[in-house]
């Protein structure tokens, strides 16, 4: 018999089954990428392709591909993009190179296989968004920018073709903020939503449970320090009060869905750090697991495949 689902209910959307963590600084900035086996296993480091750099953002498109783009190569900001196929292959530096360039920006899927970029840094703080086609293409800056202009906030996907932007901070050196920003499956984003959670900023988040996300790590740029606390966010984009932390508190981690349904927090800085934690599908972190690869801080992290 077919199983009998109740009206208006909205089943969970499995998720790509592999993940990638690429780019970043350890003493300079670097272009190595570690990949995520459906098991949450991470790798030893694969040689880098495409310009180093550091502060980047990476999202999926196309359903089972990804792409890493923007950031600061060591001397200025970049807008380039490389692609990751479906086997986890990081392509060469995109020929076109799109929107304004910046760093410690945001990404997530939308529309079920396109992607955005949000928010960040070129000297000014920004609220300028690129869209990311099916095919990988960025677009250049959307007319219409929406929500408070920030650095070092995180974004992931939530629901069936939705998307959130969150946290951050609104000037360097001072508190962080809690604010969310939703996106709809047509690449739009809203005006801000009252925050819930601690203040906070250099955070990442990611997809679990197939409909459902979550933020965490970070740091209160005012002297509060390093966190592990996390937030999870339903399947209709509220997110919840903190969650106890678990883990080695850091900043300027990333973060990305694995094995369909769960997610994986990796790297950052508290000094520099290449553990790892692993989101259960029901948005539970687990302890640290041992670090492999290079430690660093600020790389970009998608699944594909």
């Amino acid at each position: 018999m077919f199983p009998i689902i109740p009206a208006n209910s909205v089943a969970a959307v499995s998720g790509n089954s592999e993940g990638i963590f690429a780019f970043g600084r350890s003493n300079a900035v670097v272009s190595m990428s570690n990949l995520v086996s459906n098991a949450g296993v991470v790798a030893s480091d694969v040689a880098g392709v495409g310009t180093d750099r550091s502060a980047s953002a990476a999202c999926e498109y196309g359903g089972d591909k990804g792409i890493i783009g923007f950031g600061h190569d060591g001397s200025s900001y970049v807008s380039i993009s490389n692609l990751v196929s479906n086997a986890g292959v990081v392509a060469s530096d995109q020929a076109a190179t799109t929107g304004t360039s910046r760093s410690h920006l945001g990404a997530c899927s939308y529309g079920e296989d396109k992607g955005i970029f949000g928010y960040g840094r070129n000297g000014d703080f920004t609220n300028v968004t690129n869209l990311v086609s099916n095919a990988g293409v960025v677009a250049s800056d959307q007319a219409a920018t929406t929500g408070t202009s920030r650095r070092a906030l995180a974004a992931c996907e939530y629901g069936t073709d939705t998307g959130i932007f969150g946290y951050g901070t609104i000037q360097i050196q001072t508190s962080g903020v809690s604010m969310t920003n939703l996106v709809s499956n047509a690449g739009v984003v809203a005006s801000d939503v009252t925050g819930v959670g601690s203040d906070r900023s250099q955070l990442s988040a990611c997809g679990y449970g197939g409909d459902k996300g979550i933020f965490g790590f970070g740091v209160d740029e005012g002297g509060g320090g390093y966190t592990n606390v996390t937030n999870l966010v339903s399947n209709a984009g509220v997110v919840s009060s903190d969650v106890a932390g678990v883990g080695t508190a850091r900043e300027a981690s990333a973060a990305t869905q694995y094995d369909g349904d769960k997610g994986i927090f990796g790297f950052g800085q508290s000094p520099l750090r290449s553990m790892t934690n692993l989101v259960s599908n029901t948005g539970v972190v687990a302890s640290d697991t041992a670090g492999v690869g290079t430690a660093r801080q600020y790389p970009g992290a998608c699944s594909f495949n």
